[in-house]
């Protein structure tokens, strides 16, 4: 007789019971996925008896982008166990900003998803998550991401530079103090790099060097 195979637990921050209700309705149906708990806070599912169980935590943006920022900050220091690993965190929300995506991505976070995501991409981020890689809805960004974008390679060593800090998160000036360049020369640099990548606008930018590196698997809806 085969030993049946073990599910990844599943923990949510959500405070709608009935939102609750359906992904633990969908988890169900699945043969690698359980809900383990549900709690009304990041905090309170830190202080809770079964965070260390969690394979994957999800955290509504609706509770507030800074809180969930906090809670990624501290989720290091709050799984210092021996032999305990980080849950894999997805966002979910009715309405994610380009900013807000990348700042979650940037501190930790390893899906970012919306409410209103059919079942199938929910599960697909599930899935990546659980299996320890990145994943978002591209719908997500206003900028469409061209999947042809020139690959980096097409850059200037420098260009290369200064892509890498935007998807570190650096401003232009903070960009210039790091290389040792003025802030317009930072913007002449930018420029140059839109115009190679077809793409308009820093987050966008961003989020096609972290796509081109494999860091994320971006999904169109």
């Amino acid at each position: 007789m085969e030993t049946p195979l073990a599910k990844h637990l599943v923990s949510v921050c959500e405070t709608q019971p009935i939102t609750v209700k359906g992904l633990q309705q969908l988890l169900l149906e699945t043969e690698t996925f359980e809900l383990l708990s549900n709690h009304n806070s990041p905090a309170e599912w830190m202080m809770s008896s079964v965070a260390e169980r969690a394979d994957v935590l999800i955290i509504d943006k609706g509770l507030g982008a800074h809180l969930v920022l906090e809670a990624l900050n501290r989720l290091p220091s709050a799984r210092k166990g021996q032999g305990v690993q980080r849950p894999g965190v997805i966002i979910w929300g009715m309405s994610i900003t380009e900013a807000e995506a990348l700042r979650f991505l940037q501190s930790g976070a390893r899906g970012i998803v919306r409410k209103s995501a059919d079942l199938d991409s929910l599960l697909a981020c599930l899935h990546a998550v659980a299996a320890g890689r990145s994943w978002m809805q591209d719908s997500v960004f206003r900028e469409a991401v061209p999947q042809d974008s020139p690959l980096r390679s097409d850059l200037t060593p420098r260009e290369q530079q200064v892509m890498e800090l935007v998807e570190q998160g650096y401003k232009n000036r903070e960009i210039a103090q790091e290389l040792g360049i003025r802030p317009g020369t930072v913007k002449i640099h930018l420029k140059h790099i839109f115009e190679k990548t077809g793409v308009h606008g820093r987050h966008g930018l961003a989020l096609t060097g972290l796509r081109q590196k494999g860091v994320i698997t971006l999904l169109s809806q």
